[in-house]
């Protein structure tokens, strides 16, 4: 049971978080802050929060579980308010879809503090963003990564994965360069690729008028689309190293299907359809098993990547 959670984002993360400790009974007072005073007063009055702070640093005071539902561009802002109030005894995660650059302003900002923060990042989120959004079983059944530091707190390490755990959520360890090798692939690049696909399409002469007649296929195919421009910029920008080796490899493959039409190959682009297609089909959410005979990717050092290995994750994810 933790006597107060500071809540540093009043939006959907923030919010979700907030409902769900609630909802696990582990929290007595919620006190939350956002740069909105109209958010925070708004989450007050949905019942998320107990208390609008007005200020970051207000919403740390007291608390002894923080969780900081920011945009990753201004993490190490956040880091600045709130450090002084950053004790030894008090949890602070973050929600952030990249982690190298969450963990280095980390280390710069709070130095000796550093301990008590311990990175996280739920898969989980809604189409819809907001406050009014915000949902107790957002992260039940998702998985949340952790990617601790050396000089993480084994004790806020544990208090970290029991907390998500007693929400629902499967947690795994990874590192932060693992992390964002990671979801480079399978996060960033095919959102960075739904944005310039559906732009190329809304964009030709025709374009309106092809979209009049689009159907589930590209509905599905370009959902993702529609998510919030400044966030997606901001994770772009943070993770674009390992976004860039991602774009090689894709046009690698797509490389080959051009080839094999551009020559008429009906038996390669059979087997560049085939692939992939037995592959999606076989593939489950959450799963490390890999299809046919292929072997888990690298991760950054040539190794696979930390977490969930063979053994199964790490906690209850």
């Amino acid at each position: 049971m933790f006597n107060q959670l500071g809540v540093i984002g009043c939006g959907l993360m923030g919010g979700s978080f907030a409902l769900a400790l609630r909802r696990a009974g582990l929290v007595k007072r919620v006190v939350g802050y956002s740069k909105s005073p109209s958010t925070t007063e708004r989450a007050r009055r949905l019942g998320i929060i107990d208390v609008a702070a007005e200020s970051a640093l207000l919403a740390v005071s007291g608390s002894d579980i923080v969780i900081m539902a920011v945009p990753v561009a201004a993490t190490e802002t956040t880091f600045r308010a709130i450090r002084h109030l950053v004790e030894p005894g008090v949890l602070v995660m973050d929600v952030g879809s990249t982690k190298r650059d969450v963990v280095d302003a980390a280390r710069r900002v709070l130095r000796e503090r550093i301990g008590s923060f311990v990175p996280a990042h739920p898969i989980a989120g809604k189409e819809a963003s907001g406050i009014e959004h915000a949902d107790a079983g957002l992260y039940a059944g998702r998985q949340v990564i952790l990617t601790p530091l050396p000089q993480t707190n084994v004790v806020m390490l544990q208090k970290a994965t029991d907390v998500w755990a007693a929400m629902g959520a499967q947690v795994l360890k990874m590192s932060p360069e693992n992390h964002d090798a990671a979801f480079a692939a399978v996060s960033h690049l095919p959102h960075m690729l739904a944005f310039a696909y559906f732009g190329a399409v809304v964009n030709q002469p025709a374009g309106r008028d092809f979209l009049s007649l689009a159907g589930p296929g590209f509905r599905d195919f370009t959902r993702i689309a529609a998510s919030s421009p400044e966030m997606w910029r901001d994770i772009l920008v943070a993770n674009r190293e390992e976004i860039i080796r991602q774009t090689q490899l894709f046009k690698h493959a797509l490389h080959a299907f051009e080839q094999a039409l551009q020559t008429g190959n009906t038996e390669a682009i059979e087997g560049l359809i085939r692939g992939p297609a037995e592959g999606r089909a076989a593939w489950q959410m959450g799963s490390m098993r890999v299809p046919g005979n292929a072997a888990p990717a690298a991760g950054p050092g040539g190794s696979p990547a930390d977490g969930p290995g063979p053994a199964g994750p790490t906690g209850t994810r």
